[in-house]
């Protein structure tokens, strides 16, 4: 099994590590077979705070088949994060990815790109709930049937709203991968409480 892990420019760091260390961690410790696979629309991605990340593809180089699930840390606004989340290139691949029912996992705002995908119209999903709900009202007019709640799943999405919500978005897309009995050998293995 294999995930794809979206950098857009300005993504911020501790929405993507969670990925990277969590199935690091069920791969390395328990020998569950899933690979994560970054991907930018350039090979060096600057993040939020000014970490440079060299990924694996560009996303030129992506075929959906050869993946099983799609995962979109947010990022900030001030940094050009929607300059390639809204990017219509990457817009067409998260329809693919819905139309194929691949789960898409996001944090924070990534949950934004998917509501301007349209992907998400007449569908739960949750963004960033602080600062008076704005960007929660910005998802709400792609359609969306927002809901305050730290992580809402609509079928094959996964939505949450703040970086607070990071690991427990990449441990649902564990369970959802493997099971729920797997990953929560996972999450204790690294201290979370269950």
């Amino acid at each position: 099994m294999k995930i794809l892990l979206f950098l857009a420019k300005g993504f911020e760091t501790m929405e993507f590590s969670v990925f990277v260390d969590i199935f690091g961690w069920a791969r390395n410790d328990y020998g569950y077979p899933i690979d994560v696979e970054t991907v930018g629309f350039s090979k060096t991605v600057n993040s939020t705070f000014n970490i440079l990340v060299i990924v694996d593809k560009i996303i030129d180089e992506i075929d959906i088949n050869d993946y099983d699930a799609l995962a979109i840390p947010g990022g900030f606004e001030e940094f050009g994060f929607y300059d390639e989340a809204y990017n219509e290139e990457f817009l067409s691949l998260i329809r693919k990815f819905d139309e194929q029912n691949k789960i898409i996992a996001t944090i924070c705002v990534g949950a934004l790109p998917l509501g301007k995908s349209g992907i998400l119209k007449n569908r739960n999903a949750t963004t960033y709930h602080l600062k008076d709900g704005y960007r929660q009202k910005e998802l709400q007019k792609f359609g969306v049937n927002v809901i305050n709640q730290p992580i809402v799943i609509d079928d094959n999405v996964i939505t949450s709203y703040c970086p607070q919500t990071a690991p427990e978005v990449a441990f649902t897309l564990l369970a959802k991968l493997t099971s729920k009995e797997k990953m929560n050998i996972v999450k204790k293995a690294m201290g979370y409480s269950l």
